[in-house]
């Protein structure tokens, strides 16, 4: 009799495992799903911060170069920036091809 209820004591205690193993793969299925979500609007988010980033930075930019706002000399300094830039560009590409080669680039 002691037997039974032992390999009874031993059978309930097995059923219950199996239930939290069931219950917790479901949960651990579920927060899965959560996080690869989360994850995308993280990423979505982050592009809308660059975007919107973008958009002050060029906003900035016109307000500066129409003469009003505190803005102006971050605006002049920019456009210098990538004047500068610019030029460097035309300068790569005006060299003669026998200077550097056809894929060199020098600063």
């Amino acid at each position: 009799m002691a037997d039974k209820s032992v390999i009874t004591n031993i059978e309930a205690r097995v059923r219950q495992l199996i239930d939290d193993h069931r219950r917790l793969s479901r949960l651990c299925t579920e927060l899965t799903q959560q996080c690869e979500a989360l994850r995308m609007e993280k990423r979505s988010l982050e592009e809308r911060v660059k975007e919107l980033d973008a958009e002050v930075a060029r906003m900035q930019l016109v307000e500066g170069l129409a003469g009003g706002g505190s803005d102006r000399e971050k605006a002049r300094a920019r456009v210098n920036r990538l004047m500068r830039e610019v030029d460097k560009c035309i300068a790569l590409v005006s060299r003669p091809a026998e200077d550097s080669g056809p894929w060199a680039i020098r600063e």
